[in-house]
């Protein structure tokens, strides 16, 4: 008779990564998707707020495709990890860890695109399949990137 449970599978199998190998890289994809929403939301905020003068619940909602009340789901977090800050009626402000941060996920969508446009993807592909890649990749593969293209920071 077999039990409910199954044995975990050895991990000598050539066939497999190691286990710790493993459930690393699906702990790192796992904080990437925790950090990704914030990135995209302050990157947001900061662009609505350098083109317009301020960056409002409604516009985000808009630009983003989702509700208001999902909106204010997200900001009550990002307010809460010291990124932005709100007030009743009020536009919404970047702290200035929000501003570095939407500075840092603007630059390594930069450096993505660059690589696939360098590769021969077009620029609107390219800033399509950067908006998700930027968030996976580790620095090191950033730095890579950016090396293998020849363009510096700017």
């Amino acid at each position: 008779m077999s039990s409910s449970k199954s044995a975990p599978i050895d991990s000598t199998n050539a066939d497999l990564a190691p286990v710790e190998q493993q459930a690393a890289g699906f702990e790192a994809v796992r904080e990437a998707r925790r950090s990704e929403t914030a990135q995209d939301y302050v990157e947001l905020i900061d662009d609505l707020i350098k083109a317009t003068g301020e960056a409002r619940v409604v516009d985000v909602a808009a630009r983003m495709g989702v509700s208001h009340a999902t909106v204010n789901r997200i900001l009550a977090r990002l307010v809460k990890e010291g990124l932005v800050s709100t007030q009743p009626y009020r536009s919404i402000f970047l702290t200035d860890a929000g501003a570095g941060l939407a500075q840092e996920s603007r630059e390594r969508h930069r450096i993505v695109v660059e690589f696939l446009c360098a590769l021969g993807i077009d620029d609107a592909t390219a800033q399509r399949d950067a908006e998700g890649i930027e968030h996976y990749v580790s620095t090191e593969t950033i730095e890579a990137f950016q090396k293998w293209t020849g363009k510096l920071s700017e």
